[in-house]
């Protein structure tokens, strides 16, 4: 069989082609050989303490992202999409991406679309009563911060309005979504009475409010939260959070958009029980800021910056954004259990990876 094409820096071998995506419910929903040859000798050089100091400062993570859907007996698959490849931006970049299917796909193709995300297209031809999709990456991380004086002068007090040429790209993502009084009245507090802000205060601000006023929980439903709801229960998950802020934001003219991707714990940095850790799937948001350009604010941690998150998916809505989604055909019965375990290190202290 004829391997399909892959992005820069994927591995794929006719022995460990596997791969597959869905929601846990009946609808579910190659680098160049010099770059390869990079993740070979970077992460080897780590080891080495006189020239340890850049990449402290600038990791390379591995990530490693199993999920597993189980079934009752043999079911059809029908086409399955993927987002699990972290994105190519300015302050990381993947050196090496391996993916392994099971059962092994009919086709696979690659593709980016018109925000730099990438997307992976998967057909099967064989029934299985287990369909197993198990990511691991390497990349070179180099985190982002927010400082006020990389703010242009025109942006640093809010209200302020984009450029033309930032306007035509960005459209997408100020358009205020729906704004109720509710949402208002709630971020009403970020701004003087006159309606102004200094815009690097008026992020932080936002970003550490919701953080230290609103229970950060895991919810298991689909979809996410209307921003009112999330206001009047005083709790979200973190995909509720970035969509408060998100609105709030739109709602004033300023561009904002859902990223998706892997938070890097690295006090929990270690192995429980054969199950990958050491790291989560994550939500949280990018601001446009003119002069530093797309800044990461993560509402549930009230952190800014890029310092331990990896970003995967950039879109307009969440539904844009679903890790691995497509279809199967059987009882609805049939479906008994998904699992999806996530590990995140620094290739400093990597070891081999443990199988779950």
């Amino acid at each position: 069989m004829d391997l399909p094409p892959s992005p820069p820096g994927t591995l794929t071998s006719v022995s460990k082609y596997r791969k597959a995506t869905k929601e846990p419910h009946r609808s579910s929903r190659g680098e160049s050989e010099q770059a390869k040859k990079a993740c070979n000798i970077l992460i080897p050089v780590m080891h080495v303490t006189s020239i340890c100091v850049r990449f402290l400062a600038m990791p390379i993570l591995s990530i490693k992202h199993v999920t597993t859907y189980r079934y009752q007996k043999p079911v059809t698959f029908g086409e399955h999409r993927m987002m699990l490849r972290p994105r190519d931006d300015d302050d990381q970049k993947v050196l090496q991406s391996e993916l392994e299917i099971s059962p092994k796909p009919q086709s696979l193709a690659w593709r980016r679309d018109k925000l730099g995300n990438y997307v992976a297209i998967v057909h099967f031809a064989d029934r299985s009563d287990e369909l197993r999709v198990v990511n691991t990456v390497c990349l070179d991380h180099t985190p982002k911060g927010f400082l006020e004086f990389d703010i242009k002068d025109y942006a640093r007090t809010y209200p302020f309005r984009y450029t033309t040429a930032d306007w035509s790209r960005l459209r997408p993502f100020i358009l205020p979504l729906p704004l109720q009084p509710e949402l208002r009245q709630w971020s009403d507090q970020f701004f003087a009475k006159n309606g102004s802000a200094e815009l690097h205060a008026l992020l932080i601000n936002m970003t550490q409010t919701i953080r230290r006023t609103f229970r950060h929980v895991a919810r298991h439903e689909k979809g996410v939260q209307e921003p009112v709801c999330t206001i009047a229960v005083g709790s979200g998950s973190c995909r509720d959070l970035a969509i408060l802020m998100i609105a709030a934001l739109r709602s004033r003219g300023i561009a904002a958009r859902f990223v998706s991707g892997y938070v890097h714990l690295a006090e929990r940095d270690e192995e429980i029980d054969h199950l990958v850790t050491g790291g989560n799937t994550h939500a949280w948001v990018q601001v446009f800021v003119p002069g530093p350009g797309w800044i990461d604010f993560d509402p549930s941690a009230g952190a800014v910056g890029s310092h331990n998150l990896i970003r995967v998916a950039a879109v307009q809505h969440p539904r844009d954004a679903i890790p691995l989604q497509g279809t199967w055909y059987g009882s609805a019965s049939d479906h008994l259990a998904m699992q999806v375990a996530v590990r995140v290190k620094a290739a400093l202290n990597d070891g081999p990876f443990v199988q779950s």
